[in-house]
């Protein structure tokens, strides 16, 4: 059984920073891509970012470019979302994701097989 298991969410102030894991088990996922998606309350699934196989190749949304940074440990089935100078509108829910053996950095929720509970972000203003 595989599982994506997400933590670090919390409330933080508006300007400052927080990191977000993933921790994948159950089988490993070297052959695929991961990524990053967040759901607001009352609003739909958004993408953030995502990373390739390798952790060569990033790709992020445009809302979040030059402030997110995701990073991944491959051997370990371990991945990073960096978030800094955090905004009140990056308050949401934040789901790991991972696609079983294709490498592509989608920004579409249906390619990803695998998903985690989520973890909560709160930015106060």
């Amino acid at each position: 059984q595989v599982q994506l298991v997400e933590s670090g969410g919390g409330l933080v102030q508006s300007g400052g920073p927080l990191t977000l894991t993933c921790q994948a088990s159950g089988r490993t996922f070297s052959s695929g891509a991961m990524a990053w998606f967040r759901q607001a309350l009352g609003k739909e699934r958004e993408f953030v970012g995502a990373m390739s196989w390798n952790a060569h190749n990033t790709f992020y949304a445009d809302s979040v470019k030059g402030r997110f940074n995701i990073s991944r440990d491959v051997p370990r089935n371990t991945m990073w979302l960096q978030m800094n100078t955090l905004k009140s509108e990056d308050t949401a829910v934040y789901f790991c994701a991972a696609q079983r053996y294709s490498d592509w950095l989608s920004e579409v929720q249906a390619d990803y097989d695998y998903w985690g509970q989520g973890t909560q972000v709160t930015v106060s203003s």
